[in-house]
């Protein structure tokens, strides 16, 4: 990503504000990539640059949690901004996504990729891959959350603490990096909200969900 891990380990004191995460799911879902995701833990840290997000509305958006309202599920999507919904997926998989719009309105920004930027050797162990490339330790949403010990225990987190999970600011990639397209496996939305160029990705990563 052009970005060394020192330099990466020295961004990490700009953590990204609430209000950075209070507007629309896709405007954030844009400007998440590049962004630093960083993960403490009792077996060390680790971070990775976020390269692939989708975003997901509110109870209008059919391919959304939360167009079952609000439950105590969905609840972390209703606010307030700022914080962690983790979910679990196909009954084994944890999927970090991070709480956007205004309070009370939800919305949220599933993080599908990372790229490994520091504590790799404890991703690996983590993930029991110890023959993959770098780039593919944490391609795809539960490849992320398992690389960086994201679990359940993490829904609900205020990743604006700056503490056990957070997001760092090392600048903004070049806007003509970045590629939009249809968000993955909602097709049971239908066409319209299936259809809606709500993923976004940094042209040419290899973490990135293929074509």
């Amino acid at each position: 990503m052009g970005a060394s891990a020192a330099e990466a380990v020295a961004a990490l004191h700009r953590l990204l504000p609430r209000e950075f995460y209070a507007r629309s799911s896709v405007d954030v879902a844009r400007d998440l990539l590049g962004k630093i995701l960083v993960s403490e833990s009792d077996e060390g840290p680790a971070t990775a640059t976020i390269v692939e997000t989708e975003a997901y509305g509110g109870p209008d958006d059919l391919a959304s949690h939360a167009r079952a309202g609000l439950t105590k599920r969905t609840a972390p999507m209703f606010g307030p901004p700022g914080h962690a919904y983790v979910y679990l997926v196909y009954g084994m998989h944890e999927c970090l996504n991070v709480v956007t719009e205004e309070d009370g309105r939800a919305g949220a920004v599933l993080l599908r990729a990372g790229h490994p930027l520091t504590g790799i050797d404890l991703m690996r162990r983590r993930r029991a891959r110890p023959g993959d490339p770098d780039g593919r330790l944490a391609a795809g949403p539960a490849r992320l959350a398992q690389a960086l010990a994201v679990t359940r225990a993490d829904n609900g987190h205020d990743l604006t603490l700056g503490r056990r999970l957070w997001v760092a600011d090392p600048g903004l990639p070049s806007a003509a990096a970045i590629e939009a397209g249809p968000r993955i496996g909602i097709s049971y939305a239908g066409a319209e909200w299936a259809g809606r160029p709500w993923r976004f990705w940094l042209r040419g990563e290899p973490a990135a969900s293929r074509p």
